[in-house]
């Protein structure tokens, strides 16, 4: 069975696929998950190659690209494999770049839902690409926003008309006030000041996947408590979990109540997801069960 993007679409929706990477992220902390750290091959100046298998009752893998540089087409492109755990044989071929957009905003999702105070009303997001859109659709799902903000050096008056929200003339006006915050940019250098934090805020940031690069100054990281999908994975390949120096604990650990999330109303807390294959793996299986039902 071979599944394009189109038809990825059609089956993973975001109500099944949020629970469903929860679970994952808390069976990744408990050590549950066969997953080693992806391996990353860096494409000269352009980009990046990755490798992430994974077993956790489903067993596959995900081939990816990261090529910051793509103008007109999609920066990420990706392949998932699903293989029958028992023989291994291959049961499934799938587009995977949606399902990576789409499982990136859902373990934001879940760490929102976790990390942010209960009453967060105002949403900031920086970037206005598909992680913009995604996220804006899981974090709906979450938290009740009032308002909804976005900046981005281009194309942030267009995102807003279209879904119907505020474009900002700066990320700092984007930001100020905000109860959460998203940051989801290409950007290899940091696009949020940690002065513009208000008390209380939580923040997403899924870009920056790279020891070097950054989406965050060192005020905004190390006011922050510092929450990663994963810290093998995070503390090699985050330059904004490297700055801060410290991480609080995977928000698997929150899930599973071994670690404690938000400890006052105040505080300011930080998720940071690199991407894990886990997630790619159980989003995947929701697409190859839905498919197997839609066949009946």
């Amino acid at each position: 069975m071979t599944l394009d993007e189109d038809a990825v679409r059609d089956l993973l929706h975001m109500k099944q696929l949020i629970p469903a990477v929860e679970g994952a992220l808390r069976d990744l902390s408990l050590g549950k998950v066969l997953q080693p750290v992806r391996l990353m091959l860096p494409i000269e100046q352009r980009g990046l190659f990755a490798a992430m298998p994974a077993y956790h009752g489903e067993l596959g893998a995900q081939l990816v690209t990261y090529f910051p540089g793509n103008r007109g087409m999609p920066t990420h492109h990706a392949l998932i494999v699903l293989f029958n755990p028992e023989t291994g044989q291959p049961l499934v071929t799938m587009d995977g770049r949606l399902v990576t957009e789409m499982r990136t905003a859902a373990a934001s999702a879940v760490a929102t839902n976790h990390l942010a105070r209960r009453d967060a009303a105002v949403l900031g997001i920086l970037g206005s690409g598909v992680q913009a859109r995604s996220h804006l659709e899981a974090l709906r799902l979450v938290r009740s926003f009032r308002e909804v903000r976005v900046w981005s050096p281009s194309n942030a008056l267009a995102f807003a008309r279209l879904q119907g929200i505020r474009a900002c003339a700066s990320a700092e006006e984007t930001v100020r006030g905000a109860d959460v915050v998203v940051v989801a940019t290409t950007s290899t250098t940091p696009v949020l000041a940690g002065d513009w934090l208000s008390p209380g805020t939580h923040i997403n940031a899924v870009g920056a996947t790279h020891p070097t690069w950054r989406e965050l100054d060192d005020v905004a990281v190390r006011r922050a408590r510092v929450y990663v999908d994963t810290r093998d994975g995070a503390t090699r390949e985050s330059g904004d979990v490297i700055a801060a120096g410290e991480v609080v604990g995977e928000i698997g650990e929150v899930i599973a109540g071994t670690k404690p999330g938000r400890q006052a109303e105040a505080e300011i807390t930080l998720f940071k997801s690199v991407g894990v294959a886990v997630e790619d793996l159980v989003a995947a299986d929701l697409v190859y069960r839905a498919g197997l039902q839609a066949a009946l």
